[in-house]
């Protein structure tokens, strides 16, 4: 067991503190960049706030197959130096690095290609398609930027630089909280680019974040070294971070898939549906942090445990950690479902927007508690090599459950069709994933097979 390896030691729930309270401000600053951008995008009326809503979940399902790879790095890093292996991790972390920035390329160029097609097959009104063609054209070509984010942001979790990873956030959230109102709406004589300003604004604050997290990386056992990929071993390495990424980045990549799916059966409804369906959904990504957050720190404190055998020390952190998600999520549903009305003044004037709004979190906000114990299972898995499962009860939730309800009612429910199917399928999904992560968990030590190979059987 490696030094480097700190989790392995000391209290578990202290170390679940230490880890999620960094993340939750650093995830808090993520999501208020979607919230910050929805209150000036709306200063500008509401075909820029639907058009916003129909780029949310494409964004989103991105940015997910981007957090996959970064769980990938995450996964073999920690476990890496969980069973004493310290060049090992070097090694995996700098090609990870590299890696993602590849797959940033890739994700790029093919957004750019195939957006129109995209967003109609969404049913994105034809009025709308300017506006996002101009978001969308700048939000593609800088892409790589954040999975380099990201993948700098993986090594990092995988060390337990938890406060590390919250500063990159936070650099790249601030410069974008700046740049919002001057470069969507204007300030200081300037016009302001509308809509597109809200991706430029984006673009300029991951450039910053990259600046930061190459900085804090060179603080830390496991800096960036070009000359460790000649020695990683890159067919091996890229096998081991996509054994989990791959499974991870899809299963990452499904509720906003889901989520995309949904919004188009919205839009039958009409505008205002979709605009307070988008709206209302940023304020619940920016409601469910600290699940995000606590989903994102539970990796590097399994991992690092079950890559040293001390397996009694991973149940007990899950255990906590799903008490905590059950908690915080009825608490803050029980508090967006007396205030739905009162957020949604923030977003819009527009009556019929309000009125869609609180009537998604008034059904909706009672699932949180079953989607915290999901995504926190989901973190679980991928941290013990089991990605695959995860990536299944994701599917199971996603295409079992949600859309065949919203399909199947909307002809009689309208939105709140889709509105139901969101709580349905948080509610199974989480019962579903509370059982699967116990079951694997209860595995012996003895039957376990490690993702990774041992440090013994590894090349030097």
């Amino acid at each position: 067991m490696s030094q480097n390896a700190k989790l392995t030691r000391g209290s578990i729930p202290g170390h679940l503190v230490s880890q999620t309270a960094p993340m939750i401000i650093g995830v808090a600053a993520i999501m208020s960049i979607g919230l910050v951008d929805s209150y000036f995008i709306g200063q500008l009326g509401s075909q820029q706030l639907a058009a916003i809503s129909f780029i949310f979940p494409i964004s989103v399902a991105l940015s997910s197959l981007g957090v996959g790879i970064m769980v990938g790095i995450n996964s073999v890093v920690a476990r890496a130096l969980g069973a004493g292996d310290d060049n090992r991790a070097a090694r995996r972390a700098n090609f990870g690095i590299v890696f993602a920035v590849g797959c940033g390329v890739v994700l790029g160029l093919a957004l750019f290609a195939l957006m129109d097609p995209l967003f109609r097959l969404m049913n994105a009104d034809e009025a709308l398609m300017p506006f996002i063609r101009t978001y969308m054209q700048p939000f593609a070509i800088s892409f790589p930027l954040l999975l380099a984010i990201m993948g700098i942001n993986g090594v990092l979790r995988g060390q337990g630089e938890a406060q590390k990873t919250s500063l990159v956030s936070l650099t790249y959230a601030a410069a974008n909280w700046v740049l919002d109102p001057i470069l969507i709406t204007g300030a200081f004589g300037f016009e302001g680019f509308g809509i597109a300003g809200a991706a430029y604004a984006t673009a300029i604050g991951w450039a910053c974040g990259i600046a930061m997290a190459f900085y804090l990386l060179r603080r830390t056992p496991l800096p960036f070294d070009l000359k460790l990929l000649k020695r990683c071993g890159i067919s091996e390495s890229a096998g081991a971070i996509l054994s989990v990424a791959g499974p991870a980045a899809f299963s990452n990549a499904i509720n906003p898939i889901g989520l995309s799916i949904l919004t188009a059966l919205v839009a039958i409804e009409g505008q205002a549906a979709v605009a307070g369906f988008g709206a209302a959904g940023r304020l619940q990504s920016f409601a469910v942090v600290p699940l995000l957050a606590l989903s994102g720190a539970i990796g590097g404190i399994v991992g690092q445990n079950w890559g040293a055998n001390k397996l009694d020390r991973a149940r007990k952190a899950v255990v906590y950690a799903g008490v905590f998600s059950v908690g915080y999520g009825l608490a803050i549903a029980a508090v967006l479902f007396s205030f739905g009305e009162w957020f949604a003044d923030f977003f819009t004037e527009e009556a019929a927007v309000i009125e869609q709004f609180a009537r998604y979190l008034t059904i909706a906000a009672w699932g949180y508690a079953g989607y915290g114990l999901l995504i926190v299972g989901n973190g679980v898995l991928n941290s013990v090599g089991k990605a695959g499962l995860a990536l299944a009860q994701s599917c199971a939730r996603v295409f079992l459950v949600m859309l065949p309800f919203a399909w199947f009612l909307r002809g009689s429910w309208g939105a709140d069709a889709v509105y139901g199917a969101e709580l349905a399928a948080n509610v199974l999904g989480g019962l579903v994933s509370a059982v699967v992560v116990w079951w694997v968990l209860k595995a012996k030590p003895d039957a376990r097979k490690d993702a990774e190979p041992t440090a013994e059987t590894q090349a030097a």
